[in-house]
């Protein structure tokens, strides 16, 4: 919001430079984010009077000028301006000035010979034009020679840019900010006298609106013989200091009550809306677009509209975006005469989705999406239609008003406790040492808020406090006051406190296993990444009601489908193999609604170390299912978990044969496997591509939270360990998974390791079967095992395989 301080100290009555103003308004949440002092843009820039005007010696479009500036001895100035004559008054950069628009200081020089002492300025050169034709002539009376130009500009105004928060919709008004500095600085209030003439009430016009809770209120007001013409200085001045581009003085008005009042408001020319309409007798409508209506809108643009733009309409017929922008087809121009006012109120929803599926945002919609006093409609509407009888000659012969809006009175009030400021906001700073809040101090800083409060009788320093209409949206509870008054108490006067008890910082468990997981994922060589948890929709998901774009409206249920993307486009950049892996949320729908829950998924593949290539003689070794199982086993290892294997072909995205799920304690704890052959041909990846996705929360279910944050040392053997080979032929339907489990639940305590180390299919093995060769490690913390204490182990382990699995032994 740009704030002319000429204008706000019309409305309130205050005496501050804009660096004290901006430092208060800081502080009390408004930042301040630039200065703009416009008395710059012509420092040292006087009215001049054109004496006399002679062509140029040497040249035949540049003139020689007297030009008086209050000075002994008129000023000689070389001009090249088509429309400079003798006997004009206008502006005239002094030597020494400095014209920050064009970065330019003014020297004595010589052009073509002629001596020049300043230069006759136009509005482009003062920073107040991007082009124009000529020098500036101004045509005022009683104007002196020497006189400074910048009041006769607008240019002896200071602009403060403020950054609002979203709940301040009525910050977003002069009017707004002067309450806001008024109850911060104690000045007083001085909106402007708004004449309240009743218009006729007729039918002139109809009203009808469709869903009153889109447009709680429409009033239209016909104001005849309106005289277009441009609007006075006082006027563009204003609109310009806002960043608004003055256009005519009927827009302009709007314009102007707009940034006055934060109501926007639109005016349609009459008789184009009853050429759309196809009938003199008008019904202004509000209503939503239907498939297949298209609109023109201000900007030249035709808009395919849908189900969300609520229109404005007449006869039916499209003509404005509500709240938005107005339509093409009903634009006032040089040959209106007739006016219909449209004022109104949308609801901020509403217009926010309709702004936004167009694409198209404007001073209107950002006022509607923030929401617009409803109280103060009425008053904007007169401010209006005194303005345009006052700027443009119009007369309001007729009003139609739909109003459905809620009564204000009925919202109550809320009740506020000084023990609960005092609670929240603690103890101040005084001049004798440090207090608390006081009940005057409340009181005083709410009054000046425009709040009435009542103390309740029975209840002790307890207010009933009613809060005024332009304050509705963001004052709801008790600690919106509570706020406020520390707002404007001032945040630099309550006392530095720090807690009575102090505690060092932490990090939770969940996050201390993501952290370890983390180091211990980067430690076996994988990156990690980072996608969005939006995806564009394959079926399934969980969709979003209201999503920014088709391409992320549905939540992931994978991680794995992200990190494959991810593979594909590092391999088509030319950047080789991307092993990785990925910690984030995946969300899926179930019978109890909408589930979501942390994953942990990884990818590997190709070449794991292509530093080595020189002795393969630069070919690339494919990463074998082998290597890829033992980088994730390295993961359990160094958590200590014991993970089990189980064939799996429920993925579809990966190979049947070289999948399987991952066991933890009984419970499925994810998926590892090689891509489907198919899916790497559709996408041109390498042969060997692995990945596996882990539950996160049975991860923390099952790890303790006392060995994870601090490991305990673990006594090993200092005794040598036996060793034994058992082979034997089994089904090949048995996996070594199985195997290995009754294997070490047989040997015992005795048994430290089973490792396979060769397996055999073919000649003289049994049809259905394999070979398999396993080494068995047995070793004892207390002493040296003999074979006496083996033995007996060793034959319960044979004798376990063959009466579970029926297996034949071979030693």
């Amino acid at each position: 919001m740009r704030v002319s301080l000429n204008w706000l100290k019309e409305l309130v009555d205050v005496d501050l430079t804009a660096e004290e103003l901006g430092k208060i308004l800081t502080i009390a949440g408004f930042e301040v984010e630039a200065i703009e002092d416009l008395r710059t843009f012509a420092d040292g820039v006087v009215i001049g009077k054109v004496v006399q005007k002679e062509p140029h010696p040497n040249a035949d479009k540049l003139s020689v000028c007297q030009v008086e500036v209050g000075g002994d001895a008129p000023l000689n100035i070389v001009c090249g301006a088509s429309n400079v004559r003798a006997d004009i008054f206008v502006p005239v950069a002094t030597l020494g000035t400095y014209l920050p628009a064009i970065d330019l200081k003014m020297r004595r020089t010589k052009l073509r010979g002629v001596p020049s002492e300043g230069m006759i300025c136009s509005l482009t050169e003062l920073g107040l034009e991007k082009e124009s034709d000529g020098i500036h002539i101004f045509t005022e009376d009683n104007l002196q020679p020497g006189q400074d130009v910048r009041p006769l500009l607008g240019l002896d105004d200071v602009i403060l840019d403020l950054a609002t928060t979203a709940n301040r919709a009525d910050a977003l008004s002069m009017v707004g900010i002067a309450r806001e500095v008024a109850a911060l600085t104690g000045a007083t209030l001085k909106l402007p006298d708004i004449p309240q003439d009743e218009v006729a009430q007729n039918l002139q016009i109809q009203i009808e609106v469709q869903d009153s809770q889109a447009c709680p209120a429409y009033i239209g007001t016909v104001i005849e013989g309106v005289k277009l013409t441009s609007s006075p200085n006082w006027l563009k001045w204003r609109l310009q200091a806002a960043g608004v581009r003055p256009i005519n003085n009927v827009v302009d008005v709007t314009n102007y009550v707009l940034l006055e009042w934060g109501q926007p408001l639109h005016a349609f020319d009459c008789e184009k809306l009853q050429r759309v309409a196809g009938n003199d007798a008008l019904t202004i409508g509000v209503r939503f677009a239907e498939a297949g209506e298209s609109l023109t809108t201000l900007d030249g643009q035709n808009r395919e509209l849908n189900p969300q733009n609520l229109l404005i309409t007449a006869n039916n017929q499209p003509v404005a975006l509500a709240g938005v922008m107005g339509g093409e087809d009903t634009e006032v121009d040089n040959q209106t005469v007739n006016l219909v006012l449209e004022s109104a109120l949308f609801e901020s929803v509403t217009i926010r989705r309709s702004a936004r599926s167009q694409n198209l945002r404007s001073e209107a919609s950002t006022r509607y999406e923030r929401g617009v006093n409803q109280v103060e409609l009425d008053l904007a509407v007169a401010r209006a239609i005194a303005l345009l009888q006052e700027l443009a000659g119009g007369t309001a012969v007729a009003q139609t008003v739909a109003d459905a809006r809620p009564d204000f009175a009925s919202r109550g009030s809320i009740e506020l406790r000084l023990s609960r400021i005092n609670q929240v906001l603690g103890q101040v700073k005084r001049e004798n040492g440090v207090g608390e809040i006081e009940v005057e101090e409340v009181e005083q800083i709410l009054s000046a808020l425009g709040c009435q409060l009542e103390l309740i009788p029975d209840k002790e320093s307890t207010w009933k406090v009613t809060v005024p209409s332009y304050r509705y949206r963001d004052l709801e509870r008790e600690i919106d006051l509570i706020e406020e008054v520390a707002r404007l108490y001032g945040y630099d006067r309550f006392c530095d406190t720090l807690p009575a008890k102090t505690e060092p910082g932490y990090l939770s468990f969940n996050y201390q296993i993501k952290n370890k997981l983390r180091a211990l994922l980067r430690g076996v060589g994988l990156t990690e990444v980072v996608h969005y948890s939006l995806v564009k929709p394959t079926g399934g998901e969980v969709t979003l009601a209201n999503p920014l774009f088709a391409e992320y409206s549905a939540l992931r249920t994978n991680l794995i489908a992200g990190l494959i993307d991810a593979f594909e486009y590092n391999q088509s950049q030319g950047n080789g193999s991307l092993n990785a892996f990925e910690i984030g949320r995946i969300f899926w729908n179930s019978d109890a609604g909408f589930q979501e829950a942390d994953a942990v998924a990884g990818i590997m593949g190709g070449d794991f170390y292509p530093q080595g290539s020189w002795t393969r003689g630069g070919k690339p070794a494919p990463m074998s299912w082998y290597q890829a199982k033992g980088i994730l086993e390295s993961l359990f290892t160094n958590l200590g978990l014991t993970i089990f294997y189980r064939s799996d072909s429920t993925d579809q995205r990966l190979h049947p044969g070289r999948t399987a799920s991952l066991w933890l304690e009984g419970k499925n704890f994810g998926i590892f496997g090689q891509l489907h052959p198919q899916l790497r041909q559709q996408r041109d990846l390498p042969n060997e591509i692995y990945v596996f996705q882990l539950d996160f929360n049975i991860l923390l279910a099952v790890l303790s939270q006392e060995e994870v944050i601090t490991p305990k040392f673990q006594v090993y053997s200092a005794y040598p360990g036996t060793e034994r080979d058992l082979a034997f032929f089994a089904s090949t339907t048995l996996s070594v998974a199985e195997i290995a489990q009754v294997i070490n639940r047989a040997g015992g305590k005795l048994l430290e390791k089973v490792e396979l180390f060769d397996e055999y299919k073919g000649k003289n093995v049994p049809e259905g079967q394999r070979s398999l060769a396993f080494s068995l490690i047995y070793r004892s913390s207390d002493r040296t095992l003999t074979d006496e204490d083996v033995e007996p182990v060793h034959q319960k382990v044979r004798d376990t395989l063959v009466k579970e699995f029926e297996v034949t032994l071979r030693s």
